[in-house]
């Protein structure tokens, strides 16, 4: 009988903190959005057609990182050969060069929906977030290391 509510336990603990993960990550991009809206000021008909390509590419650029993590995830650099080396960094390129391609196509897909200068103002606004996003995370870091 303990055995199995230690096991429900465990797994009840294991469910959460993935969760939680989940959570935090969903509510970062709900903030991402929010922000993204507010900075770009899109009409509604630009926001119907806005969002799927945006929501699309992200995916997409999700899916790329992905694979990269993948393609690194194991690489022990102290027996990798050096034919190893190499076919790694091939792979590498070849990802970049599609991430780039995603990037030009996203751009050229978004100058049907919306103008060229919004367009700049989303990449201007992605780094903007990204960068408080960082200096956020910084700081919570610096009050944890005060506390500990």
């Amino acid at each position: 009988m303990k055995k199995i509510a230690f096991t429900l336990l465990f797994i009840v603990i294991t469910m959460s903190a993935f969760s939680q993960g989940k959570d935090k990550r969903e509510r970062i991009k709900a903030l991402k959005i929010a922000f993204i809206t507010e900075k770009l000021e899109l009409t509604e008909t630009e926001a119907q057609n806005f969002w799927p390509l945006y929501n699309a590419h992200e995916a997409n650029n999700d899916a790329l990182r992905q694979q990269s993590r993948q393609n690194r995830k194991g690489a022990d650099l102290e027996s990798m050969t050096d034919a190893d080396a190499k076919s790694m960094i091939d792979k590498m390129l070849v990802l970049e060069q599609q991430k780039l391609q995603l990037r030009k196509q996203f751009a050229t897909d978004l100058m049907k929906v919306i103008p060229a200068k919004k367009v700049i103002l989303l990449k201007i606004s992605e780094d903007e977030f990204n960068k408080r996003m960082f200096n956020e995370i910084r700081k919570r870091r610096g009050k944890q290391k005060q506390k500990e």
